[in-house]
């Protein structure tokens, strides 16, 4: 291949892995690219195939897959394979692929996926009860930090609380969410789930339930305010219109310059129940309001 070709493909390859955690598609795309420059080579093969299956292209995944056991012997795809067999509707097929004599001299963490894909196959065919069998397996309790643990969990508690068994699936659920350290299976959400709880993202609140500030102008009641608003009930640093307020310098109320409702003072202030309003401009426009009282 000439030098040329060489680094295009590599460039399409780096950029393919570049965006395969966040944007499979894209890195698909740059995959098929490679592929055609070099279609003979295994390793771009091998990442068409990847990046087909992470975007969800099933098909175009299982035939770049075979390619690759075919042309580099690599037979730990087996698991991805099965799984694609499963997404196109065929359980059947991705049960002989688990079956295969080869599986036995995969890599742990492959052979423990196959198991995982092959208790999918049995619970799409409706055999709940021979998926659990499948999972029950001595790596589920091994000591280890390796990724297959808390998706091995993970599955066998999603078999139990489909069987019913509720109090198994609470259990082991709690027992994946313990090794996921990123969260990434979900197992603490569905142990909540289990056993009632529910959990709320305070960004989605009602606008009503949060403190609003504005920074420029505005018309409207009860806000914190840093320029020129018209308002009542509200605190005011700069340029205000409202009623019963003291003004520091110069005020023009109902026409009159002066007016035996207004009090010159140094600061503004305000005798509306009561309640002493004390601006200072360091502030900066921000207006710290508290929380007894807003609403």
């Amino acid at each position: 291949m000439p030098r040329s070709l060489a680094d295009l493909v590599a460039q399409h390859l780096v950029a393919s892995g570049q965006f395969l955690d966040d944007q499979p598609e894209l890195a698909y795309q740059h995959a098929r690219v490679a592929r055609r420059l070099a279609a003979r080579l295994g390793g771009v093969r091998e990442a068409v195939a990847i990046t087909a299956y992470l975007a969800e292209h099933y098909d175009e995944a299982l035939t770049e897959f075979r390619a690759v056991r075919r042309m580099t012997g690599n037979h730990e795809v087996l698991a991805m394979m099965a799984d694609c067999e499963r997404a196109l509707g065929r359980p059947e097929k991705a049960l002989a692929l688990s079956r295969e004599p080869v599986v036995v001299q995969l890599e742990e963490s492959t052979q423990i996926e196959m198991l995982i894909v092959a208790a999918g196959a049995r619970r799409d065919m409706g055999q709940t009860a021979a998926a659990i069998q499948t999972l029950e397996v001595p790596e589920l309790t091994k000591r280890t930090r390796a990724d297959w643990l808390p998706r091995l969990r993970y599955a066998y508690a999603d078999a139990l609380a489909e069987a019913g068994r509720a109090d198994d699936a609470l259990i082991w659920f709690h027992r994946a969410a313990g090794a996921d350290q990123d969260g990434s299976t979900g197992a603490a959400e569905r142990a909540a789930e289990l056993e009632g709880l529910h959990f709320t993202d305070l960004d989605d609140e009602d606008e009503e339930d949060t403190i609003i500030e504005v920074t420029d102008e505005a018309d409207t009641d009860d806000i914190e305010v840093t320029d020129e608003a018209d308002t009542d009930d509200i605190e005011v640093t700069d340029e205000a219109d409202t009623d019963e307020i003291e003004v520091t310098d110069e005020a023009d109320i109902d026409g009159e310059d002066d007016t035996d409702d207004v009090e010159t003072v140094d600061e503004v202030d305000t005798d509306d129940e009561g309640d002493e309003l004390v601006v200072d401009d360091a502030l900066d426009g921000e207006v710290e309001v508290d929380e007894d009282k807003k609403d």
